[in-house]
This record gives C-alpha cells, structure tokens and sequence, in this order.
C-alpha cells in the first residue's frame, strides 16, 4: 500500500499551484486529485448492495484505472466497511490509488482521542481519512444539535488529532452551498476551520444536488479568494447538472473533484467519474490519470456495472454503446468522408468504437459503412447498395429493426450480396404445444421437422415455455450434424408489441441475444405471433453463429 506521506500518482505536474511541504512533511499538494467514492457513495444507489468481495473487486478496477484516491466507506459504521478496511490492506497491492477512510468530526463535548468512531478511522489503517462537517448553520444546530462555535472546534480538534497521528486529513463540508446561501459567513468560517487545522482540502459539497453550475463556479471562486484553502467539490445529480457543476468548480479553481463510476449514489446519483475525467484529460488538456489509461475507460465502467449487477448505460457519454453510434443518413455521408465531422473525439480514446446503426433512416452511406464494419465489401456497386437500402425500409416497415439486431441485418445482407439466401439448415415444419393440466401445471412440448446436410430431421423437446421447447428441439434435432451448436446459448429474450389495429393481433417483434463464451450477437423475428417471430430470431440466431464458427451453409432458401 502507498505510504501516507508519500505523493499520490496522477497528479498534473504542469498545473501544480500547491509545491509546497508543510510541516508535517506531507508533500501531498499535488496538481489535481481524482478521487472515487464509488464504494460509499455510490452504494447508496438503490438496487446496490455490495459485498466485501465486490468492493475489493471494484477497488482493483478503480486502481487499474488510475484516480488517486479510493474511499473504501466508513470503518466502525458497519461489520462490513470494517471487514473491506481489513482485508484491502493484504488483498490488494495499490498501485495508483491511496485508499481513504469516511468518517465524522469528533461528537460534541469530548475529545476526538475519546470518539470511538474516531479511533475506528485510525485503526482501518487508511492513509488518508475524510471527515464530514456540517457547514450550514440550520443543520448544525437542529441534526447536531450543538452551537455553530462547538461545531467549529469539533472540525479544527478533529483534523488536528488524526494529522498528529500521522494521517492525511481531507473535510467535506456537507450541504455546503445550500449553507453558504443561508449563512456565508459561518460556511466560509467552516472552510477556514478545517483549512488552518491541517486539512489538505476542503471540499465544498452540492448535497442536495440542487445548484447549477454558474451558481457553482461563482461560490466556489469567492471561497478560494475568501479563505486561501484548496477546494474540491462533490456534486449530487438531482439537476441532471453534476458533471457540468464539479467542472465549474475546476473553472473556479476546484482542484480535486469527487466522483462515482457511472454516476451510481443516492436518489438520481453523484458526478460520474467518467465524463469528468475525460472532459479533464480531452477538453482541458489536464492529466489526471497514468499513461494509457483513458483508453481503459470503457472497459472499467462495464466492469464495475458487471460487478454492481446493473445494465450499463447504453446512452451514457463516452463510455455508451451509443455513444458513437450513428444512424441518420445525413451523418453517414458525413462520416464516410471524415468520421470527426459527427464525432467530437476518436471513440478510441476512450476504449470505445464507432458504430453504424441500420434502419429505416439508413441511406446509401450507412448501408456502404455498415458493411465495411461488418467485412463485406460492397465494392461501391450503387444499384446493389439501392437494392440492400430498398429492402431495410420495406423490413422495417413491417415491424423489424435492425440498429439492435446486427446479425440478422449480416445474414440479410449476405443474401442481397450472394443473389441468394443459403442456410445450414431449412425448416419443413415446426410446432409448439402449451398443456394446461387439471392441477394448475402446464407442459410444453415443440416438434421441428428440418432438412441439413440432405437428410431429414424430426426432433421433439420439452421445456419451460413453449419458445424454449422450440430452441430445445432445434438443437436436438441439429447438434449431431453441427456439434458447434453446444457452445452456444441463449442470453436474453425480449419480446414488443408494436402498434396494431387488432388487439392481441397486432403484430409482435422478437429480440434475442445469442453468445458463444467468446462474443455475443443479436437476431430479430417478426409476426403476427410471438412463437412464429420468435422462431425466426431463433433461426437466425444458429445460422449466424454457425457462420461465426466457420461452418459453410449447404441448404438453399
């Protein structure tokens, strides 16, 4: 583990403001702080509930990426954050990150060698520990329910103690800029408080989440003038604005920010760590992370969205699948001549890729595109082009998209490009049979009667639903001519209803998500019934995976 005095990686030699060393030979005022509350804050979110082994798993993530710091939660507050606290300084070897213990000032009318929770701090080992202080006066005296100068002294005595007993000291003024509205004069008197006990920052916290940011930057460069100490900012989401705000805050002269992966915290969420580091390293030229690390962002933010169970953010800046997914056919033509014209960084940057989504908006460019991602050359040939783009309008039209099914629209252009549509398999017939029992029990049973390699098949099984004794019977009846089919499996399954003007006649889309251990591809079904759709999609599904297997289509369509 890095040692409590020592300089903490990622910082900005070139914006350095704060060279000097104080008196406790903490050189520590280094260029600017990332520092991740992911593992506090952030499993706040509703829906998380972390393990101990899920925080070291993403305290390692968060490492591999490069902030600076990594607060852990508040030891002595709970079995668990006490465990992580434990084991994290023998399980994992930091490499870029210090990690930082939560906690409170001392309680009012003791001394903070008395304070319990104090001592927790100290005894998680944590080289750097941040305390929480109250700075708005209402909350003072009716949540603490103790003076505004008690208040004061439970700051400086606090900061005081844990830096003479040798650690980092940083302080989040909490609901500071509701407080400095109220009572500027008492949140400023906090800063100073904290700043002149030994605080090496002080962060001015957004709690409710409610200030935009020029509110932001204008309090956040008055403290700085006010008060001389270095300032950090927290910023909630509850404006959709906390990105936006904790860069004010740099603006004004903030020089550690504090931020969660993907944005997780409590209610609507806290500054996503992401879009504000690669606003800081893109947009302002700052480094704040090692050598190479931003090109691990992507990657990172799906990790931790694994480990915390949560679908990532398809639409989430920089790190989305959408992100840089492009669908109009005005950009497509743009783009074919020079990708930045629609695109404000290279997706590589950050780890992520550039897509082109296929649709009912597609033009010629998004077709030509399209199959240049997928490796078919469409040899600028425009009738063929016309012919592919007339087809994708007229589908869609009937109820398919293909911006979320690449597979199918893969095998859909094979065949427009062939003349052809080859198989490895063709259907003679199929059929799905749903028994209600008298004793509320229901058995599914589906038949496919299949043609492969010029031998006929007849295969029967059952499962759990009827979609499900159809995928069964497919593979009984195709694994022994095409073994590669045991690889594969079925991940997910969505079904829509799109607009009809028949009640349950209205014709039904099919979603489903194949993979193979090694990558995963979409396929989609469209009918007027949902097991007809959903054969489609299953079709597609195991010839296109038959295709990523290397395997020849023989049957014919």
């Amino acid at each position: 583990m890095t040692d409590a005095s020592g300089p903490v990686p990622g910082g900005d030699s070139d914006h350095d403001d704060h060279d000097d060393q104080d008196e406790h030979g903490q050189a520590g005022r280094d260029g600017f702080h990332v520092f991740d509350t992911t593992l506090r804050d952030g499993a706040q979110r509703e829906g998380i509930n972390l393990s101990v082994a899920d925080k070291l798993t993403i305290a390692r993530h968060l490492d591999d990426f490069g902030v600076g710091f990594i607060e852990g939660g508040w030891p002595g507050a709970n079995p668990r954050d006490t465990e992580f606290f434990q084991r994290a300084r023998t399980e994992i070897d930091f490499r870029h990150a210090q990690l930082v213990a939560f906690g409170a000032t001392r309680r009012a009318g003791i001394r903070a060698a008395d304070d319990p929770q104090v001592g927790a701090l100290l005894e998680s080992g944590a080289p750097v520990i941040t305390l929480v202080a109250k700075s708005h006066d209402r909350h003072v005296e009716l949540a603490l329910r103790t003076t505004l100068d008690e208040n004061l002294a439970m700051i400086r005595d606090t900061v005081a103690y844990l830096r003479d007993q040798g650690r980092r000291v940083f302080v989040d003024c909490e609901h500071f800029f509701d407080g400095h509205r109220a009572n500027a004069g008492y949140a400023e008197q906090v800063v100073r408080a904290a700043h002149e006990a030994g605080a090496d920052v002080v962060v001015l916290c957004d709690t409710n989440g409610g200030m935009l940011p020029a509110r932001i930057q204008e309090v956040t460069a008055g403290v700085l003038a006010a008060t001389g100490a270095r300032l950090g900012i927290h910023a909630q989401d509850d404006t959709g604005c906390a990105v936006a705000n904790t860069l004010a805050a740099v603006d004004a002269g903030a020089t550690h920010v504090q931020c969660t992966a993907n944005g997780y915290g409590e209610r609507v969420g806290n500054a996503n760590l992401f879009p504000v580091v690669a606003a800081l390293e893109l947009k302002y030229g700052r480094r704040v992370l090692p050598g190479g690390a931003l090109a691990e962002m992507t990657r990172i933010s799906h990790a931790i969205a694994e480990v915390v169970n949560l679908t990532p953010s398809t639409h989430q800046p920089y790190v989305g699948v959408s992100a840089f997914a492009h669908k109009a056919g005005l950009h497509a033509s743009a783009i074919k001549v020079d990708p930045d014209l629609y695109q404000h960084i290279d997706p590589e940057q950050v780890g992520n890729t550039m897509r082109m989504l296929v649709s009912d908006m597609a033009g010629r460019a998004s077709i030509e595109l399209k199959g240049r991602e997928l490796g078919i050359d469409l040899g600028g040939d425009r009738d063929l082009v016309g012919k592919v783009v007339a087809r994708v309008k007229e589908r869609e039209l009937a109820g398919y998209t293909y911006e979320a099914a690449d597979a199918s629209f893969e095998l859909l252009l094979r065949a427009e490009v062939d003349g052809r549509t080859r198989r490895h398999f063709r259907t003679e017939s199929w059929r799905a049979i749903v028994e209600d029992r008298p004793d509320g029990t229901h058995a599914n049973e589906a038949t496919v009667k299949l043609w492969a390699k010029g031998e006929r098949i007849v295969a029967t099984a059952e499962g759990n639903g009827p979609v499900n004794a159809l995928d069964r019977a497919l593979r009984v009846g195709l694994e022994r001519i095409y073994p590669q089919l045991a690889g594969m499996e079925l991940a997910d399954y969505k079904v829509r209803i799109l607009e009809g003007r028949h009640g349950t006649g209205s014709t039904t889309r099919v979603l489903v998500l194949t993979e193979d251990g090694e990558g995963e591809w979409s396929t989609v079904g469209v009918a007027e019934n949902v097991i007809a759709a959903s054969w489609q999609a299953l079709e597609d599904a195991y010839t296109y995976g038959l295709l990523r297997a290397g395997v020849e289509p023989t049957e014919e369509m």
